[in-house]
C-alpha cells in the first residue's frame, strides 16, 4: 500500500518543522546575542555613576562633608558623560525609575527591562565597591554618599520629595521619547547633566536627591546604613511610574 503523495508531504512537512523548531536554549542563547552588549552598557555606566559620583562626596579639603554642591555638580557631569558614550548603544538609563517609564512609555520591553535593573544594580555595587577599594578606609566609613532625609523632616515629606524629584527626571525623558519632539534632540546629554545639578540642588539637602534606587542601594549594602532606605525605592519607583502616564493623558 502506498500513501498519496500529499500525506508525503504533510509528514514530510512536519517532520522538518519540528527539526527546524527553536530551541529555548537557542531562543536563549539568540537574545543574550543580540543584548549583551546593551545590557553591559547598562552595567559600565551604572559602575562609573557610583564610583565617579560618590567620588565627589568624599571628604576631603579640610570639609566634614562635602558642600552640596560638589556631589551636584559631580552626579551630573557623570550623567553627561554616560549618556554621551553609552546613550546611542542602551540609552544610559543607569536608573531602573528610567527604566520603568520606558516599559510604561512603550519603547522598552520587559524582559530587557529586568536586565536593564539588575545590571544597574550590579553596576552601581560594584562602582561603589571601587570607591571603598581606591579611598582611605577613615574617609569612606562614615557612610559617605548614603541618602537618608534631612533629621528635621518627616519620612513621609522625604518620601514626597523622592517622588516628585523623579517624576521631573521621568518627565525630561518623556520629552526626549515624544514623537513630537523628535527635531529638538540636540545636546541631550547636556540638557540630562543639568537636569541632574538643578534637581540636586534643590533636594540634596533634604533627602539626598537621589531619584535612582540602585544609586542609594549600592552605598546601603557596603557602609551598612539601612536606615529609611525604602524611601529610595517607593519614591522614585512612583515617579518614574507617574511620568509617562501623566505625559501621555496631559500632552499626548
Amino acid at each position: 500500500m502506498t500513501v498519496p503523495a500529499t500525506q508525503v508531504i504533510n509528514v514530510i512537512g512536519s517532520q522538518s518543522n519540528e527539526k527546524t523548531k527553536p530551541s529555548h536554549l537557542n531562543m536563549i542563547v539568540k537574545w543574550w546575542s543580540k543584548n549583551f552588549k546593551i545590557i553591559a552598557a547598562e552595567f559600565i555606566s551604572s559602575t562609573l555613576l557610583l564610583f565617579l559620583g560618590c567620588m565627589t562626596c568624599v571628604p576631603i579639603d579640610g570639609f566634614a562633608v562635602q558642600p552640596p554642591m560638589y556631589s551636584a555638580i559631580g552626579f551630573g557631569v557623570v550623567v553627561l558623560f554616560n549618556i554621551t558614550t553609552f546613550g546611542h548603544i542602551s540609552g544610559a538609563h543607569m536608573n531602573p525609575s528610567v527604566t520603568l517609564s520606558a516599559i510604561i512609555w512603550g519603547s522598552m520591553p520587559i524582559p530587557l527591562g529586568i536586565m536593564y535593573v539588575i545590571a544597574q544594580g550590579a553596576g552601581s555595587i560594584v562602582g561603589y565597591g571601587l570607591l571603598y577599594l581606591v579611598s582611605p578606609i577613615d574617609l569612606v566609613s562614615d557612610s559617605v554618599c548614603a541618602t537618608v532625609p534631612h533629621p528635621n523632616h518627616m519620612v513621609y515629606q522625604a518620601l514626597i520629595i523622592e517622588i516628585l524629584l523623579s517624576t521631573a527626571l521621568g518627565f525630561i525623558n518623556c520629552a526626549v521619547w515624544d514623537p513630537v519632539n523628535k527635531e529638538k534632540q540636540d545636546a541631550i546629554p547636556l540638557k540630562f547633566g543639568f537636569t541632574i545639578v538643578a534637581l540636586s540642588l534643590a533636594g540634596g539637602p533634604l533627602t539626598g536627591a537621589s531619584m535612582n534606587p540602585t544609586r542609594s542601594l549600592a552605598p546601603a549594602v557596603w557602609t551598612g546604613n539601612w536606615d529609611t532606605h525604602w524611601i529610595y525605592w517607593v519614591g522614585p519607583i512612583i515617579g518614574g511610574a507617574l511620568a509617562p502616564i501623566v505625559y501621555k493623558l496631559m500632552w499626548l
